[in-house]
């Protein structure tokens, strides 16, 4: 009796043992006309087994570099498409470049320093003024997120003067939400979101 453990490594495991047994018989067959015919028989038998992916695109494209992945690039026919080379796979991936996340006040989030940055860009006048309180109203929610106990409005104008270096300045005619009205505009917040879920799972 066959123990997998002592057979062959299997190089692509979801097409089967019997499939890679295949691919190796037939590339010692000298007749090229026939090992391509068979090549093509194989194909065909790859396709079956992975039905789902016949939607994705390049399908066809895809069999044929796993037929070659699976001969260890030895099996020499004349595929659709271009023969993929063993070095091409074993190149590393490049290292992914993570952010920095060198942000001044966490809780606040990576947005909101971008959002400051393009308002001190913005010409002075109604719109500017009233964006800037949005974005210092928008800031004391994000710290009640954070910070169940209420916080003074001083405390926000600061940190705003803190991420705009002192470039933004809230108009003394604007007057942030209080504790309890960021309080009932979450708490209606949440009930909405539960009525849309609700009426999608209906």
């Amino acid at each position: 009796m066959e123990y997998n453990t002592n057979l062959s490594k299997l190089i692509i495991p979801e097409y089967g043992r019997n499939v890679q047994k295949m691919v190796h018989s037939i590339i010692s067959i000298e007749d090229r006309d026939k090992r391509n015919q068979q090549a093509k028989s194989i194909i065909e038998v790859m396709g079956n087994l992975n039905p789902h992916l016949r939607d994705v695109p390049d399908f066809k494209h895809k069999l044929w570099d796993h037929l070659f992945i699976m001969s260890d690039f030895n099996l020499d026919v004349d595929s659709p498409y271009d023969k993929p080379s063993k070095e091409s796979f074993e190149e590393k991936p490049e290292i992914l470049k993570y952010s920095d996340n060198n942000i001044k006040l966490r809780h606040y989030g990576k947005i909101l320093p971008l959002i400051i940055e393009r308002t001190i860009e913005m010409e002075e006048g109604e719109y500017k003024d009233l964006l800037v309180f949005t974005i210092a109203n928008h800031m004391k929610k994000c710290y009640l997120t954070w910070n169940k106990s209420s916080v003074e409005d001083e405390v926000i104008l600061k940190h705003l003067g803190q991420m705009s270096e002192n470039k933004l300045e809230m108009k003394d005619t604007f007057k942030l939400s209080s504790f309890v009205e960021v309080k009932v505009q979450r708490t209606q917040k949440k009930q909405s979101n539960r009525g849309r879920n609700h009426g999608k799972r209906k």
